[in-house]
C-alpha cells in the first residue's frame, strides 16, 4: 500500500519519528492514511486546522504500575495501560486487554482504530483502549482478584459513565469485569456504568457476550446480500480463535445456514467437515476451559493439526479471523484466494498483514476490516450505556434487533463512502472515509483543542 498525497506522506512520517518502536501503530495509520487520498483531493478543508496531527496523538496515554501478590504471597509487578485517544463525539469507550503480548504500541493502535470503529456504529462513542502485559491464563481466582483490584486502584481516577467506559477484550471476560467494577464501585462509593460487559445481574446487557460474533455475521449475510445476490446459507466458513467471538460467530453462522468447518486455539486447529459441534465446543471452551484439541478426543471423526496458522490452508468461501493481530499473512491470503475465497472479515482487529490486505484488494473477493466486521461488541456495550444511564433492562429481542440496525446501518455507510469517493464495493476505503469523516468534522467544530 502507497501513500499518494503528500500531506498524508507527511503525517505518516511525522508518526512515525515520533512512535518509531510503534509497528502495530504505524501499520494501522497507514491503513487509514492510504484511503483517505480521495477525501484530501475533494474536500482538503476537513484535513486543515491540524485534524490529521491531532488525530494521530491520544488525547491522553497513561501507563502506570500493577503490583499485585500471587499464591505463594510474592509480590508480582506487571505494567498497565490506558490510552484515551480522542473523545470528539463522546465518552472514552474501548476493551482492557490482559495478555503479555501488551505493550504501549498495541494499546495505541487498538485506540486509534477504536476511535473509528466506534464512529461507524453512529452511537456517540469517542475511542479510547486499555490493558495490561498480565497473562490471567493457569492463574487461580484470587490472583485474577489481586491483580483487577491493584489495576482498578489506578485506573479508578481516569474513568467514569461520563468520562471513560471501559469494557473487557482478551484475557478480560465476566469474572475479570467483576473484580474490576467492584473496587471502582468501593473506591468512588458509587454504582454507575462506568464499566460494560457486567452480569446480568448487575446492569449488564443481554446479548453483550454474543455481540460481537453476532455482528460479525450479520455483516456478512448484508454484505453477501448485496453486492453478491447470495447468502451465509450454504456456505463453507472458517473461523480462526475459539473464545467469544469465534464462538458467537460460530453459532450465529450455523443459524443461518453456514456450514462451519474449523476453529482453532494458540496450540493448534480442528477440521471437521461434518461441520463444528458448536454444544461441544462451547463445552470444551466455556465450562471446562480445555484447550481445543480436547475436541478430537470426543469426537474422533474430527481432524486435529498443531499449530494455529495452518487453519488457512481449508478450503472455504468465508473466512473469518477471530483470534489476534496480523494472524493473517501474504501466504495465507494466497492459499485462501487459490482455494476460491469469496469473502473475508475481520473479527478479531487488525487480523491481516498489510501485505494480504493489498494482494486481497487486487482479487475479486469482499475484504472487510475489523472497525466495520467486529464492531457489534461495542455497540451492545454502548446500548448497554444506555439501559444504564435510564436505569432500563431490555430484552433480547431488543437488544438484538438493534444490534442487526447497526450492523446493517454500517455496511450502508461503508458502501455510501466507498461509492462517493470512487472506490464503490472497497469496504476498507469506505470504512476508513466513513469513521474519519464523522470524527473530523467533529474535530473542526469543536476548534482546536
Amino acid at each position: 500500500m502507497e501513500i499518494k498525497n503528500q500531506l498524508l506522506k507527511d503525517i505518516y512520517d511525522l508518526a512515525r519519528s515520533r512512535d518509531p518502536h510503534k509497528p502495530e501503530f504505524h501499520q494501522a495509520l497507514k491503513e487509514l492514511l492510504v484511503s483517505l487520498h480521495p477525501v484530501v483531493e475533494k474536500q482538503p478543508q476537513l484535513c486543515s486546522r491540524g485534524v490529521l496531527e491531532r488525530l494521530i496523538e491520544p488525547e491522553r496515554l497513561i501507563q502506570f504500575r500493577v503490583a499485585w501478590r500471587d499464591r505463594s504471597g510474592e509480590t508480582r509487578v506487571n505494567r498497565g495501560y490506558r490510552v484515551q485517544f480522542n473523545s470528539a463525539i463522546g465518552p472514552y469507550k474501548g476493551g482492557l486487554r490482559f495478555h503479555p503480548s501488551v505493550n504501549s504500541s498495541v494499546i495505541k493502535f487498538l485506540g486509534f482504530e477504536q476511535t473509528f470503529k466506534n464512529s461507524l456504529t453512529g452511537l456517540p462513542l469517542g475511542g479510547a483502549k486499555g490493558g495490561a502485559d498480565f497473562d490471567p491464563h493457569g492463574k487461580s481466582d484470587d490472583e485474577i482478584m489481586s491483580f483487577c483490584q491493584s489495576y482498578m486502584s489506578e485506573l479508578f481516577r481516569h474513568i467514569g459513565a461520563s468520562t471513560d467506559v471501559p469494557a473487557g477484550d482478551i484475557g478480560v471476560g465476566n469474572r475479570e469485569i467483576g473484580y474490576l467494577y467492584g473496587q471502582y464501585c468501593r473506591l468512588m462509593n458509587i454504582s454507575e456504568g462506568a464499566m460494560t460487559g457486567k452480569g446480568i445481574f448487575a446492569g449488564g446487557s443481554l446479548l453483550r457476550t454474543e455481540a460481537t460474533g453476532y455482528g460479525l455475521c450479520y455483516f456478512a449475510e448484508e454484505m453477501l446480500t448485496r453486492l453478491r445476490q447470495t447468502s451465509l446459507e450454504g456456505k463453507k466458513v472458517v473461523i480462526s480463535g475459539s473464545g467469544n467471538v469465534a464462538i458467537y460467530a460460530v453459532e450465529k453462522a450455523q443459524a443461518l445456514g453456514a456450514r462451519v468447518i474449523a476453529v482453532s486455539d494458540s496450540d493448534g486447529y480442528i477440521a471437521d467437515e461434518e461441520g463444528i459441534d458448536l454444544p461441544l465446543l462451547k463445552q470444551i471452551k466455556e465450562v471446562e476451559r480445555l484447550r481445543i484439541k480436547e475436541y478430537k478426543q470426543r469426537k474422533p471423526s474430527a481432524v486435529y493439526v498443531e499449530g494455529s496458522e495452518g487453519i488457512w490452508d481449508i478450503p472455504c468461501d468465508v473466512a473469518m479471523p477471530c483470534a489476534t493481530q496480523n494472524e493473517i499473512s501474504k501466504e495465507s491470503a494466497e492459499k485462501l484466494i487459490r482455494n476460491g475465497l469469496i469473502a473475508l472479515l475481520e473479527g478479531s482487529n487488525m487480523s491481516c498483514t498489510a501485505e494480504a490486505v493489498q494482494l486481497i484488494g487486487e482479487e475479486d473477493v469482499l475484504y472487510v476490516p475489523a472497525k466495520a466486521a467486529n464492531a457489534g461488541g461495542v455497540a451492545v456495550s454502548g446500548l448497554e450505556m444506555a439501559q444504564n444511564a435510564g436505569r432500563a433492562s431490555w430484552s433480547y429481542e431488543k437488544v438484538d434487533r438493534m444490534l442487526q440496525d447497526i450492523m446493517c446501518s454500517i455496511f450502508d455507510k461503508c458502501l455510501s463512502a466507498s461509492e462517493e469517493y470512487g472506490a464503490r464495493g472497497n469496504l476498507l476505503v469506505g470504512a476508513n472515509i466513513a469513521g474519519f469523516l464523522k470524527v473530523a468534522k467533529a474535530m473542526q467544530w469543536q476548534g482546536v483543542v
